[in-house]
């Protein structure tokens, strides 16, 4: 079968079309994908803080239009059509999504945090099998971060922290930054991931520490992982000590400097001081070296259940 998953993020709409059948892996035909930035179109102030503002909303509904006339084009058979933190987070979010069904017929459900942390576990799990032993997931969003651990396919801990590097870009850094500016943010990051450590830590140590999605990618490649054009097979880390290196670098640059370094893209470029210091703060406080970076994360997780759902084939 031909599958359109439909990713609405906190950054970016994403529409993945694979090809699928249970028992294989998925095979990715096609990526159609738009910076919606969702999390930076919440009203701030009055009667509507908290709402994804009405150009947000038009932003919106106008990817999702344009995904469907591609994913019938690519011969799609079945969407999923799925949203996270930013429109989850919203005030608004039945009247936003109600607006784009009514106006798209494409009907977008919405994820909690712990099936994000879990669904991307999931992905993990599948990618690196069962040799991996007990995995430890990090996942850096637009608007949240997700942590779960486990042993099995199913994770025994999953949660979800708001924590996303755009989030906090807009409520920290839009603006004057300086040392205490960054003091503060580091601070807050720290105590809201260390408050519910123990969920992880409790299980004892992981034998495989991983990070998934662009954020993490981003960063490895900053810490000097192979780019991406080399194939998902190689394996990219991000060292916690190479990564305390550049976190004072990135505090002082420009926009336009981020912007320039590997792996980071024009319109994310103002997230990745704090995609850091969210990334140095996870690997200190699970006492973490480094993280191995995963090409699988949530819109695969979604896949594969789907898949799961289905009978074998074999070939």
């Amino acid at each position: 079968m031909r599958l359109g998953v439909l990713d609405i993020g906190s950054n970016t709409g994403h529409l993945l079309v694979v090809d699928a059948h249970g028992g294989a892996r998925p095979l990715p035909a096609y990526s159609y994908k738009e910076p919606l930035r969702l999390a930076e179109h919440l009203v701030l102030e009055g009667d509507d803080a908290g709402a994804v503002s009405a150009k947000g909303v038009k932003a919106l509904t106008t990817f999702v239009a344009d995904a469907l006339v591609v994913a019938e084009d690519k011969g799609c058979s079945d969407i999923l059509a799925f949203a996270t933190s930013a429109v989850r987070d919203a005030t608004n979010t039945d009247a936003v999504l109600d607006h784009v069904f009514e106006t798209t017929g494409v009907r977008i459900g919405i994820l909690s945090g712990e099936d994000e942390a879990r669904l991307t576990f999931l992905a993990v799990r599948r990618w690196f099998g069962w040799s991996a032993g007990r995995l430890a997931v990090f996942d850096i969003g637009g608007g949240s971060l997700e942590i779960a651990g486990g042993e099995d396919e199913a994770p025994e801990v999953a949660w979800s922290l708001p924590l996303g590097a755009a989030r906090l870009a807009r409520e920290h850094l839009d603006g004057d930054v300086d040392e205490d500016v960054i003091r503060a943010l580091r601070r807050r990051i720290r105590a809201d991931i260390a408050a519910d450590a123990g969920h992880l830590l409790r299980a004892g140590a992981p034998d495989r520490s991983v990070a998934t999605s662009k954020t993490f990618r981003s960063l490895a490649r900053i810490c000097g992982a192979a780019p991406y054009s080399e194939g998902s097979l190689v394996k990219r880390t991000i060292p916690k000590k190479t990564l305390g290196e550049w976190i004072p670098k990135l505090a002082g640059m420009s926009t336009a400097e981020l912007a320039s370094l590997p792996g980071v893209s024009a319109s994310r470029a103002h997230q990745i001081l704090p995609g850091a210091l969210v990334a140095e703060a996870a690997m200190d406080i699970f006492d973490l070296t480094e993280l191995e970076v995963c090409p699988w994360a949530l819109r695969e997780g979604i896949i594969l259940e789907r898949l799961d759902q289905l009978p074998f084939r074999s070939r």
